[in-house]
Parts: structure tokens; sequence; C-alpha cells
């Protein structure tokens, strides 16, 4: 096997990327080449409260990305929204805060990465669909609520970076729209319930652009690369949680299929550190961009989470014994076992004591044993199976005395990876548990939320056909005194997509996805079937049926892999592909 050939999570190169090379295997055009295709990630509608006005919606920037690779930002000047001002300018008066992502592009082009940012504190982390050469259009909305006292700050500056090759072969350039669309309370805004509303200030933990430009995100380049910058809270901080933005790129594009012992093996791990002290980590979800594994895989129904990547959220509220000093400490960031590159970035959301201007705090307990991770391999030379484990734990708890009395917060994080690859096959899940709780002095629950995530995906090549699972399982869990959004939250996505040769060396594919959001306060289905450009059926509903085939419980990893076959054979239903 060629060297280029080790490395199975490139579609088992001596198989398939024959038919890559030959220009009439690939369907670039659906039926009408005259109009652009559109794209989309399957997501749930933005509602806001019952109640709301709105939206009031403020275009924040319109600008094209043409051969922007390695230069500065698009800028616009960002005041608050006028609505916003007569409501009285305060945070608390926004409901729902949602931030659009409208882009175009006609001629080929790669998925390219983009970042959004307001005063330096990143909003919104994407990739760019991969375009056929009629062009494309899609959306992206994100529901941007936990930064409303940003949104409601004053005047700022808002960045959108996009960095884009233009030449002869790839001729796109993206044309975007950033909207920003506010729900506002009718009655007269109270101060929300401390702790869990969204945070009094959000202070960006990002990078100063350099003199060549490019994004406000830090690059983490290798295993042993740690990007960190100085921060001093405020002495009335009460609460602080990280929120982490991450993403892959160039040689560690596809981590999550390396085999181990080739390109550091299948297992990476975001670390957060406080004065070079661990203080919580993230294990990425596996963004697949449009363009990866199989570009028609993803044509027009995109991946999960490539659109609008997920964050992480590190609880640091047990360390402010350290940070409330009136001293900066440093925030680093590393990536266990790297390539080049990671683009890195973070924002901390801190909660300020109103009854005071100083907080004191101490830390009561901290567990933090290395992560743990194994490999191996069987020993048949044909047939060779390769297997890979990895496990952490992390747990805090520490008191912060203000206002609201002596309040006591433990943090914990658990995480797990299994991993399995042949030759025709990968099978892998990550599955990552975080839980908060905090307590009054006598012991008194103000909230608590426990969050299980777990990660599947993989992918069986068999016959002249690709097939490839992905899917997300979300559940959390809250309450308590201080607690007012959903007790209950559940999502559910699993998606199949499948690409097989036709006869005359042709390309088949098709896309099936289901997703299911289920909560105390309400729940929203959808499933979607496409074969090849066109959408076969597309059905929402609003009403959640008790016993259905994703009923979003709390059952463990099995019910996720149970259900991915499931989606992946209703392909042969839909006629995406032929026996």
């Amino acid at each position: 096997m060629a060297a280029s050939c080790v490395h199975l999570a490139f579609l088992l190169c001596f198989m398939i990327p024959a038919t890559i090379a030959s220009p009439r295997s690939l369907r670039e055009s659906p039926a009408d080449a005259s109009w652009p295709t559109t794209f989309f990630e399957v997501d749930r509608p933005l509602r806001p409260p019952s109640g709301s006005s709105g939206p009031c919606s403020t275009l924040l920037l319109s600008t094209s990305f043409g051969s922007t690779f390695a230069k500065p930002p698009a800028t616009a000047a960002y005041s608050p929204p006028r609505c916003l001002a007569a409501a009285g300018g305060r945070a608390s008066a926004i409901s729902l805060a949602v931030l659009e992502w409208h882009a175009t592009c006609r001629g080929a082009q790669l998925d390219r990465t983009f970042g959004v940012w307001l005063g330096g504190a990143e909003l919104l982390r994407g990739s760019t669909a991969a375009p056929p050469p009629n062009g494309i259009v899609w959306s992206v909305s994100k529901d941007v609520t936990r930064y409303a006292s940003l949104l409601a700050a004053g005047r700022s500056t808002l960045a959108v970076y996009l960095g884009n090759l233009v030449n002869s072969t790839l001729p796109g350039v993206y044309h975007a729209n950033v909207t920003l669309h506010l729900y506002l309370r009718r009655a007269p805004a109270t101060r929300p319930p401390p702790a869990t509303a969204p945070a009094d200030l959000v202070v960006p933990v990002s990078r100063a652009l350099p003199p060549n430009g490019g994004g406000l995100w830090y690059q983490i380049q290798s295993a042993t690369d740690v990007q960190s910058t100085s921060v001093a809270l405020p002495s009335n901080t009460y609460r602080a949680v990280l929120e982490l933005y991450v993403s892959s790129h160039g040689d560690d594009e596809s981590w999550y299929t390396n085999q181990p012992g080739y390109r550091n093996g299948p297992f990476r791990e975001v670390t957060v550190r406080v004065d070079g002290v661990l203080a919580g980590a993230a294990w990425p979800f596996p963004v697949i961009y449009p363009g990866g594994i199989y570009p028609l895989l993803w044509r027009p129904v995109a991946p999960i989470g490539s659109f609008n990547l997920p964050t992480y959220d590190v609880e640091l509220t047990p360390l402010l014994g350290k940070l409330l000093d009136g001293k900066a400490h440093e925030f680093g960031f590393a990536v266990t076992n790297a390539l080049d590159v990671w683009y890195v970035g973070a924002n901390l959301h801190l909660w300020l004591d109103p009854g005071s201007t100083t907080t004191t705090a101490g830390l009561t307990s901290y567990v933090a044993p290395p992560a743990n991770a194994a490999s191996s391999q069987s020993g048949d030379p044909v047939d060779t199976h390769y297997q890979a484990t990895a496990n952490r734990t992390f747990s805090a708890t520490g008191w912060v005395k203000s206002s609201y009395g002596n309040i006591t917060t433990n943090a914990t994080q658990t995480f797990g990876l299994e991993y399995t690859l042949t030759f025709e096959t990968l099978d892998r899940t990550t599955v990552a548990r975080a839980g908060v709780s905090a307590t009054d002095h006598a012991g008194g629950v103000l909230y608590t939320e426990q969050t299980r995530r777990s990660f599947p995906l993989g992918w069986i090549y068999e016959q002249g056909r690709l097939t490839v699972t992905h899917g997300l399982d979300e559940t959390t869990v809250a309450a308590g005194r201080w607690w007012t959004g959903p007790g209950y939250r559940s999502v559910r996505i699993t998606q199949s997509s499948v690409v097989e040769d036709e006869e005359g060396g042709g390309k088949a594919w098709g896309v099936r996805q289901a997703y299911r959001y289920e909560a105390t306060d309400g729940c929203y289905l959808r499933n979607v079937t496409s074969s090849g450009y066109g959408v076969v059926s597309d059905h929402s509903n609003k009403v959640c049926v008790k016993g259905g085939a994703v009923r979003a419980t709390s059952a463990g990893d099995g019910a996720v892999r149970a259900a991915l076959p499931a989606v992946a054979g209703a392909g042969k239903a839909a006629g995406l592909v032929r026996n």
C-alpha cells in the first residue's frame, strides 16, 4: 500500500479517489444550472418567549470575500439597535437575540472557515459550503442571547473574517450579510435571577490582530504549543464560565478518523489552564466540513455542526479564590496530540455582585488526574483492526462570599472515547458529561445543571457504496431556586449520508437526517431526505409523539448507535441508492 494510503480516513484511497479524479464521476450541476442551490444544516427554528415583541432587525455588515486569506477582517461600527434603546437599553430587556449569517457564492470554491466577533468576543464560527459551479445560497441563525450584556453595552466594532482564495480554478467569491434580530420583553425588564441569566459581562479571550491580518483566534500548531493571554477579573465576580470555540484545520482537519500510530492517533483534547494549572477540558465534537471525507455526501444537506460550530463551557467558579486578587492571570489553551493547526478562542462570562464591590472566594477541593489513553492493533496483516480508548475525570469545589451569601459551587467533568477501525469500517463514540451545582450555606440548591453529550461517528464501505453515519445526542437536566429556564432539554440528531457508484461511471448520493428537540417548554421534530441535489421530503412537527423511533430519553450510548442503522437504511427506501 502506498504511503499516502496508510491513513484509512482518506476513504480507502486506493479504491475511491480513482472516481474522484474523473470529471464525469461528479454530478456537479443540479437540473437547472442557472439557479444557485440552497444548502442547509438541519436545525430547529428559534422562537422568542411568549409575550415578546419583535423582531427588531438590524443589518450589521454586508461585504464580499474574494482573496481575503491572511488579510484583516471586514469591520463595521456597532451601536445597540434603536429598539433596544427605546426599551431602556438594558440587557435584561432582550428576551431572544438571533445572529443571522446569509451568504451566496457563484462559481466553484472550497469550504472556508469564517468567524464573527463583537468587541473581540466571538459570536459565531462556521464553515462555508463547498459550492458547485452553479453557485449556492445558505443561511445560519444562531441564538446569541447569552451575549445580551455585550449587545447592550454601547459602541463597539463588529469583525468578520473569512479566509478565501480565488484563482482561475476556484473563482467563487462569497457575498455575506450579517444581521441581528432582537426580541424584547413587553413588560418592564426586571433584574433576572442571579447566576443563571445571561452574564453581566462578557470578556473576550481572543488574539489581537497580527500585522498580516487573519482571524482573532489563537493558532495551536503542535501538541506542545500553548497559547495564552492575561485577564484581570472584576473584584465583585461571583460566577465565571469560560466558553470555548475550537476548530481543526490543515493536517488535523480529519483527526477523528486517524488510526493509532498515524498523525498522532484519533484522540484530541482541548485543555484550559489558569496560571498553568488545569481548569477544565473539552473533547471536541467531530465536525465534518462540507468538503470533508467525500464532498457529495453533504450536498445539499450540510454535516452536523458545520455551518454553526458547537461551543463548550468550562465552569471556573470553584477557582475564583485565585482569580479575585486584582491581578491579571494567564488563561492558556492547548490541544493534546495536535497537529498544525487548531483555531481556539474563548469568551469569559462573568456574573457580578450588584450588592458589593468585592467578593471573596476559596478552593476546597481539586481533583484532576491525567487523561488516560490507550490503543491496540491486531496482528492480522490483511484485515487489521485498530482500537483506541481514552477517559478523563475532573472535579473542583469552591466557595464564594457575596451579597447573596456564602455559595459553594461544585463542577465536574467526565469524558470517554471508544474507537474501532477496520479496512472497511470506522466506529467511534465520544461521551462527555458535565455538572455544576451551587448551594447556599444551609445546603439549599440554588441551581444545578447536568449535561450529557454523545458524539457517534462511523462509516462503512462495501461494493462501491460509502455510508457515513453521524450523530449528536445532548441531554440537560436543571433545577434550583435560581433556575428559570427549561428543567429538561434534549437534542438528538442522526444523519446518514450515502454515495455509490453508478453504471457508466457516475455517482448517486443522498442524505437522510432526523432532528428531535424536546424540552419542558416545547418540542420540535424534523426529518429530511435528499437525493442528489434535490430534497425528496422535508417534514417538521411541533408535537412530539411518545414512543417515537428517536425519542429523547436518558438511554445510554446504545440507543444512539441503534438508531443509526435505521437512518442509513432509509436511503434505499427513498431511492437514494440502488441494490
